[in-house]
């Protein structure tokens, strides 16, 4: 980003290892990195190198062993209002409405009746206009989506963490919903962190990317998008980035070959 802004998020020497009777594994080894206000990060990396064991941290659903992750200074020991969490498959309450839906956010941080009149306006904003009252089975994996999305943002978040939530949807629908993204943070100067497996998504949308290797989590590297907005994905500067984070990405995650003493 071009301009400077305030650290919302710190990540400090975190580790976390799960032990069940049979073994330790070892999730996520010194992760350190901090994120200023406003910006979209993504988290990119082979499955099992920890991608959404440091959300969850990062959400307070879980907690590190090692290191600490500080919001706004503060030590996150549990769930807070300030971090919104979509998950992939949106996490819909099928016998509620779009509009219900919505509004369960706000019943949850007990801001219902101070908020509910701007339930409409979050509908309008993520272009859900006319399915206020339909339920979860008759609008379409995208449109649910977009009901996590305003069912988080009502709550003023500070932090949206997102879980690979464009991960099963059609191409088209991915691109419709990356568009979302980028206009409600405009609006709303929202800082955001994504995890997916697609390059693509991650420089289209991203300030800066973080690459991470497997077993255990750590940070390879964290690198600047430096491509004007708005992007476009079929320009030749996104190709030639592209390009550039899959060899990166494919550096990061290849298995160490063994080696032979003859």
């Amino acid at each position: 980003m071009s301009e400077k802004r305030n650290v919302v998020l710190k990540m400090e020497h975190v580790g976390r290892t799960y032990r069940d009777e049979e073994k330790e594994t070892e999730v996520l080894q010194s992760v350190d990195f901090s994120v200023r206000q406003g910006e979209f990060i993504s988290i990119i990396g082979a499955s099992g190198c920890g991608k959404t064991t440091l959300l969850r941290l990062i959400a307070g659903l879980d907690r590190p062993q090692k290191g600490r992750i500080l919001l706004d200074g503060e030590e996150i020991t549990k769930p807070s209002p300030k971090a919104g969490y979509i998950f992939q498959q949106g996490n819909l309450f099928q016998w509620l409405t779009v509009r219900q839906n919505i509004g369960f956010g706000l019943k949850a941080q007990h801001l219902y009746k101070e908020k509910k009149d701007k339930i409409d306006e979050y509908i309008r904003m993520v272009g859900l206009k006319g399915f206020e009252d339909v339920y979860p089975h008759q609008i379409s994996g995208g449109m649910a989506q977009r009901v996590s999305i305003a069912r988080s943002l009502i709550c003023n978040p500070e932090i949206l963490l997102l879980d690979e939530p464009m991960g099963a949807l059609d191409s088209f629908t991915r691109a419709d919903i990356q568009d979302k993204l980028l206009e409600l943070k405009r609006e709303n100067d929202i800082t955001m962190i994504l995890v997916t497996h697609d390059i693509d998504e991650a420089v289209y949308l991203s300030d800066r990317i973080v690459i991470m290797t497997p077993h255990p989590g750590k940070i390879s590297e964290i690198v600047e998008v430096d491509l004007p907005k708005p992007r476009h994905r079929g320009s030749e500067s996104f190709f030639e980035l592209r390009r550039k984070f899959l060899e990166r990405f494919e550096m990061a995650t290849a298995q160490p070959q063994p080696e032979y003493i003859i």
